[in-house]
């Protein structure tokens, strides 16, 4: 699990307390909001210090409830199992982006061809109204939250295909996608950049409009997971995530649930 410590008002080198240390662990796709709801909250917290680590929906749930993290981190909705003995708390709301590479001329599919696309049925982008050439797909792997969403929302039954190439990051399935004109991909809209092109799905293109009235369909919550009584400076944090302050700061990339 690759972790980044932020570290705000820190003399010298000397190491945080681990008392006044905020574990956050999980999805990827939330990792970035994190950080900068992170970096916020030290700013007005001199001497608490935020440890924001990746590793995957499954393995925030896990590290909540563990206790290893402070806070577990997810961009799936968990099963009744998973939820025993933990606070589920809705911070975010993020659209799926079907993405592929600028120079791919398709501006628009529909949920059954991105279903076929990724079950194996469809293989051609000529198919789908693009130019000749084989369609390169990619997902995230087993245990990501995206994944799990968007089997959920997509695939809805059946399978993905084990032909289609598997990536454990966000940041590495866009970049598979800016670097082959044939590839497409789905990531957090959060985390769309200019080296890859957004699809509109069933006709609507994901924005904060369209994920709110619910005209785009691929869109999920990110949750903040904690035990039933988190630590005091952990419940200071997700209460700043959900003031005015941290929904604003929230609403810079994804839709604010307040």
């Amino acid at each position: 699990m690759i972790g980044l410590l932020i570290l705000a008002g820190l003399p010298g080198c000397s190491r945080p307390d681990p008392e006044n240390t905020i574990n956050i662990a999980g999805s990827s796709s939330v990792q970035p909001l994190s950080e900068e709801l992170a970096n916020a909250f030290m700013e007005d917290n001199p001497g608490i210090y935020i440890n924001v680590a990746g590793g995957g929906s499954s393995a925030g749930i896990k590290a909540a409830k563990d206790g290893t993290a402070d806070i577990g981190a997810s961009s799936r909705e968990l099963s009744k199992d998973e939820e025993k003995g933990l606070l589920v708390i809705p911070i975010a709301i993020d659209g799926i982006a079907i993405v592929v590479n600028p120079e791919n001329p398709v501006k628009n599919l529909t949920l059954e061809q991105i279903q076929g696309i990724y079950a194996g049925e469809i293989t051609n982008w000529k198919e789908v109204g693009g130019r000749e050439g084989d369609i390169n797909a990619f997902t995230r792997e087993e245990g990501s939250g995206t994944r799990g969403a968007f089997e959920e929302l997509v695939m809805k039954g059946s399978r993905i295909s084990s032909k289609v190439g598997v990536q454990n990051s966000t940041g590495s399935l866009r970049t598979a996608v800016a670097g082959d004109p044939q590839a497409v991909a789905y990531i957090s809209l959060g985390n769309v950049n200019d080296s890859v092109k957004v699809l509109a799905v069933e006709g609507v293109t994901p924005r904060d409009e369209t994920i709110k009235n619910g005209s785009y369909k691929l869109a999920r919550y990110f949750y903040y997971l904690t035990k039933e009584q988190p630590r005091e400076i952990a419940k200071q944090f997700i209460d700043f995530v959900l003031s005015p302050e941290g929904q604003q700061i929230v609403g810079e990339v994804f839709v604010p649930v307040k």
